[in-house]
């Protein structure tokens, strides 16, 4: 709004718009008497020009008398020619006086001027270019062009004059009310704001009705804003709150980031991280089975470590570092924990691959903080699985220049310029042949523990010690599984018996008996069971009988291993098989028992010829003699078993001479057919026994070790 205090004591307020259109429409009244075009620019005219003849009457206010109409003009109108006058105040004042001509204004002084001077009036007048510089002075109408304003609407009259329509909202009429009209006081409430507005009694009630709801609903909407607002901001401060607290209990916040769940690292300082030792009290010797030689070797250590001034004394000095050499899941983690918990020490776990990354030096400054730590604590046991990811050979690549950096802080810690008293470091890795020779050389791992697959006595110890934690049979005989389990490792043995308790969990049983472990041990050697395939009657009577030739010629051959069961259910690859039991591991093999061998692989085929002819026989029988020619290639290229060849042991077959390869497949078709020829000997001559046993297989699919017997002795089987 705009307030305007000019002639009246009173006030009054308008809008602004109001008062500008006004002030435009006075303005286009009162220039429209001042000439628009001037014939020439003669010296004589004044800088401003004639003051111009305006009527009261085109201007509106001619109502206007007296005092006020004297105190409009000098508010509204400008003192012309006045400017200049002292003691006269006026209330225009005038920022800029435009001249005659753009020159003019832009320079200073007349274009005139400046070509009337002597330079244009020399000795080398020319009378054209006189011409040409009076030029633009000559008399000239020109136009008077102004800025743009509302045009006010108009009608013609009859009589040809142009009179003003009272729908224009900036007449004089209108500025005539507009000047003349008192103010009156703003309005502090509902009441006056009606008597203001001169609104007619019938419409005073709708008038605040509308107000009243009008206001109501704003409030509400500015109610409704304020809540939402509010809630926002609870609910961004609840979820900040809940970051903040989220990430102080991250591990690269909270310093408990670990390795895996026995060690944490914590943030030193920059890329650098130490880790916290623990304390192994929970394992110790007794917990480790099957690797009686490994626990012996490393007695020595924990001795050393709960007494080391029993070894200083004598001037002897422990190996630095003891390497775990043997396949995965032999148990070496497990004894570099029971080391720990039987010297009663503090226990650092990191593994190779942990301590490489991406940033250079990242893995020898990690190397540095651990021997740091474990010196700050000795004695104590550093234990680095999988060392090989860490420790391997150093070699020359422009794809990892700095690879080298970790295993030769490792070096440098292990046996460098420094003492490293009191720390014993304890390797682990089933892949020796890939570290490097200096991390392999006495004074750094000088002492190397083998830790085998488990004997069958190892077995055994492993198998009892999982079965008191679960609930197992009086019945169960571990050795058995033991026997059976030829080559398993300690990890195996316990899944195994993992699997045999949920297979008795599956079927309802309260115990794990001997056959949910015989089911485990043929799940995890040759696949589940395949119940879902359907086999006709033809085809099933063939594996019957393919499968009992198998077990007719390992019963009956001397040197064979003992059946420990038969089977046509399929599992895996296989629609049966026959396993068989060695008695004891056997370290090394006779001559006769690896022909017993192949007679029992040649006794699949051999029985599908005898029972159905040459034409019916099946492909069954392939992977039997895979196995036979294995054995006959052995036995003449490696073990030095032929009687031609003599004793001599032949690499590579295909590098030999040609008469030296005639001679080894001479040799090897000879011991496979003979082998053949002993294996339809032997089912001839107990063809009886060899179809009692594959009908018994026909009708109850799986016998063991003594059913087989039974069936082979004439006594009925129970039900």
């Amino acid at each position: 709004m705009f307030s305007l205090s000019s002639f009246q004591p009173q006030q009054m307020i308008v809008p602004l718009n109001q008062l500008i259109s006004a002030l435009h429409s006075l303005k286009n009244t009162a220039m429209a008497s001042v000439p628009t075009l001037h014939k020439d620019f003669s010296p004589e005219h004044t800088a401003h020009g004639k003051e111009p003849n305006a009527s009261l009457r085109d201007l509106g206010v001619s109502d206007i008398r007296g005092h006020h109409l004297d105190e409009l003009l000098d508010r509204l109108l400008p003192t012309l020619g006045m400017e200049g006058a002292p003691n006269i105040p006026s209330t225009w004042s005038t920022s800029y006086v435009s001249a005659h001509s753009f020159f003019h204004n832009k320079h200073g002084f007349a274009q005139r001027k400046l070509f009337g001077s002597p330079i244009f009036h020399g000795q080398n007048h020319r009378p054209l270019q006189d011409v040409c510089a009076k030029l633009p002075f000559l008399p000239l109408w020109l136009q008077s062009r102004g800025f743009k304003t509302l045009r006010t609407k108009s009608r013609r009259t009859a009589s040809g004059d142009d009179v003003l329509t009272e729908s224009d909202p900036y007449t004089p009429a209108f500025m005539k009310g507009f000047l003349t009209r008192e103010k009156t006081a703003e309005a502090q409430s509902l009441d006056q704001l009606t008597k203001s507005r001169k609104l007619p009694q019938n419409q005073e009630e709708t008038f605040k009705l509308g107000f009243s709801e009008g206001f109501m609903r704003s409030q509400a909407f500015t109610q409704r804003t304020q809540d939402s607002l509010r809630r926002t901001r609870l609910v961004l401060l609840v979820l900040l709150l809940v970051g903040i607290y989220g990430l102080s209990r991250a591990p690269f916040l909270s310093g408990k980031g670990s390795f895996s769940d026995a060690v944490r690292f914590r943030t030193t300082s920059g890329l650098d991280s130490a880790i916290d030792p623990i304390q192994m009290k929970n394992v110790t010797f007794e917990h480790v089975k099957g690797v009686e030689e490994a626990k012996n070797e490393l007695q020595d250590v924990v001795e050393f470590l709960r007494n080391p001034s029993k070894f200083t004394v004598l001037g002897g000095k422990l190996p630095k570092g003891i390497l775990l050499v043997g396949p995965p899941g032999t148990g070496k983690t497990l004894l570099a924990r029971a080391v720990a918990g039987e010297a009663d020490v503090p226990f650092y776990y990191a593994s190779g691959s942990e301590f490489d990354e991406m940033f250079v030096g990242v893995g020898a400054s990690r190397i540095r903080n651990l021997f740091k730590e474990a010196k700050a604590n000795a004695p104590c046991v550093i234990f680095i699985d999988e060392l090989d990811s860490v420790g391997g050979k150093r070699i020359e690549s422009p794809m990892h220049p700095y690879s080298r950096q970790t295993i030769n802080q490792l070096l440098a810690e292990m046996d460098g310029f420094k003492a490293n008293e009191g720390v014993i470091v304890i390797g682990a890795t089933n892949f020796a042949e890939a570290l490097d020779n200096a991390l392999v050389r006495p004074g750094r791992f000088d002492m190397q523990v083998t830790v085998p697959r488990p004997d069958v006595k190892g077995r055994t110890e492993i198998l009892n010690w999982y079965l008191t934690k679960i609930k197992v049979d009086s019945a169960v005989k571990p050795e058995i599984i033991a026997r059976g389990t030829v080559g398993f490792s300690g990890a195996e043995l316990e899944n195994l018996v993992n699997q045999a308790a949920l297979k008795a969990a599956v079927d309802g049983k309260e115990m794990v008996t001997m056959k949910d472990l015989e089911f485990a041990k043929d799940k995890i050697l040759m696949g589940p069971e395949r119940r879902s395939v359907e086999i006709d009657k033809k085809n099933k009577t063939i594996t019957a009988y393919h499968e009992s030739g198998h077990a007719i010629v390992a019963y009956y051959t001397k040197d064979a291993m003992p059946i420990n069961k038969a089977t046509i259910m399929p599992r895996g690859p296989t629609l049966g098989h026959v396993s068989l039991l060695p008695e004891n591991d056997r370290w090394s093999e006779t001559r006769a028992q690896l022909l017993a061998q192949m007679d029992v692989n040649m006794g699949g085929r051999v029985a599908e010829e005898l029972i159905f002819g040459d034409d019916y026989i099946t492909t069954g029988a392939s992977s039997d003699f895979d196995g036979a020619t294995k054995i006959a290639n052995l036995m003449v290229t490696r073990f030095g078993m032929s009687d031609k060849l003599g004793v001599m042991t032949y690499g590579d077959v295909s590098k030999q001479s040609p008469e030296t390869q005639a001679a080894i497949e001479q040799e090897v078709r000879m011991l496979l057919k003979d082998s053949y020829e002993r294996a339809k000997s032997l089912l001839k001559m107990y063809k009886k026994e060899h179809e009692k046993l594959a009908d018994a297989l026909l009708r109850y699919e799986t016998l063991d070790a003594k059913e087989i017997q039974m069936v082979l002795e004439g006594k009925p089987l129970d039900q």
